[in-house]
């Protein structure tokens, strides 16, 4: 008697396997899974389940999900330590520091690696110096060996920290490239864990993200990096710099834990609108001040200002999301509320008002008519190139990411849209190109 079992896999098309596993096989061995190259696809799901089994003995256990990850082996990768800090004890002999290789795996790459003293002493309390980490074509991370010397002596806690400098063959440093290593001994180890896990059954709540108070909230804002100094970058210092206002003002919101997060969803909401309005009419100013018609302030000036949060929005997501539907969602999005709410809503007030008082209400159109149309068209060309993007290999088979190469080449042609539909919709303003 034999037992089948199914393996269904869960990729972006549906694909369906069997196996046949027989009653005295301890495992069996799922074989001719094809794998596609893409950069869209990170992860894909394998679960098995029973065909034509009358047994009512077999069962499936507990872990019939299998998550199968596919490293990106199409970029060099970004080099960096899993932590900011780690806590080994005196008498561990060796302390394991990890370095992984994320967002790609492809080729050899090195990474140098050197330690700086802060509390420890390189040579009586640990042996650090420098030296290199190499990561093999596919390999994703590696441990870094540092011996610790225990001089059997009561001391209070070294530490020493590590940096990585000098990538080559293509990889980058990430964010985290520097980690601080704490050496404790045996005792205040003990005491430590002890204390942490005190800390946590009597503060639980205060350790998620939906406890945040309005102190943290100001104390994030005014700080570097949220008060992460020791991984802080220089542009991390100018944009603090350039956003320290807005950042202070934007920590009033209310914290996401009061009122279900509902309460920081609509204070959040009328905060962009303000900040809105501000924009635009700071940007309308501006375009007096230098002699701009309005209808060219209106599309540069007011325009970019007013798109600037949907723009970072779109940016976030494209970068922190598996799929590009967030990124390019929020863009129709964002645009379908302009057009729809933004100009129908106080269309209709207008409308009911003027009625009431026995007029029509009328609004010329002037250029209107030339440069919708032109939008039209370029909008157009913009989603043909998506949709060339998604189907074509050359271009990565995706709306967002792929090759180096062809990504720079659409983010460029897209910016070259904007500024013709700019210099197109001015020109007309001025004259030089009749309406349609």
């Amino acid at each position: 008697m034999e037992q089948l079992k199914q393996a269904v896999i869960i990729l972006p098309t549906r694909v369906v396997s069997s196996l046949i596993h027989k009653r005295q096989q301890n495992r069996s061995r799922l074989k001719s899974l094809m794998i596609i190259n893409g950069n869209l696809m990170r992860y894909f799901f394998v679960r098995l389940s029973f065909v034509d089994v009358d047994d009512s003995e077999i069962v499936l256990g507990k872990k019939s999900v299998c998550q199968v990850t596919i490293v990106n082996d199409d970029e060099p990768g970004v080099i960096e330590f899993v932590k900011p800090s780690f806590l080994v004890k005196e008498t561990t002999g060796n302390a394991l520091i990890p370095i992984q290789r994320t967002n790609g795996a492809d080729g050899k790459v090195s990474v140098v690696w050197k330690t700086e003293d802060m509390g420890a002493t390189h040579g009586s309390d640990y042996d650090g110096g420098e030296g290199v980490i190499v990561f093999d074509h596919g390999e994703i991370q590696k441990m870094l060996e540092i011996a610790i010397y225990d001089d059997q002596t009561m001391e209070k806690d070294e530490n020493f920290k590590i940096e990585l400098i000098d990538p080559t063959g293509g990889a980058k440093l990430g964010r985290i490239r520097k980690t601080v290593v704490t050496i404790v001994n045996d005792e205040e180890y003990s005491g430590i864990v002890s204390r942490l896990v005190n800390m946590t059954n009597e503060n639980l709540e205060a350790l998620t993200v939906e406890t945040h108070t309005w102190q943290e909230q100001f104390h994030n804002a005014m700080n570097v990096n949220g008060g992460d100094v020791e991984n802080s970058t220089s542009v991390d210092y100018v944009m603090h710099f350039l956003t320290f206002g807005w950042k202070v003002i934007f920590a009033i919101v209310p914290p996401v834990s009061m009122a279900g997060g509902w309460l920081a969803f609509f204070v959040a909401l009328s905060f962009i609108g303000i900040l809105t309005l501000i924009i635009g009419d700071l940007a309308s100013i501006f375009g007096c001040l230098i002699g701009l018609d309005d209808e060219i302030t209106a599309i540069t000036f007011v325009a970019l200002g007013t798109s600037l949060p949907d723009l970072f929005a779109s940016k976030t997501a494209a970068t922190q999301e598996k799929t590009a539907d967030n990124s390019i969602g929020n863009v129709t999005g964002s645009n379908s509320v302009n057009v729809f709410l933004g100009l129908g809503l106080p269309w209709v007030i207008a409308s009911i008002y003027w009625a009431s008082k026995g007029k029509s209400f009328e609004v010329p159109a002037k250029s209107l008519s030339f440069s919708v149309t032109i939008y039209a068209i370029l909008g157009v060309v913009c989603l043909v190139t998506v949709i060339l993007r998604r189907l074509l290999g050359p271009l990565g088979k995706g709306e967002l990411g792929g090759p180096k190469v062809p990504k720079m080449v659409t983010g460029c042609f897209f910016i070259f849209l904007w500024v013709l539909y700019l210099l197109l919709a001015s020109l007309n303003v001025k004259g030089i190109i009749p309406n349609l």
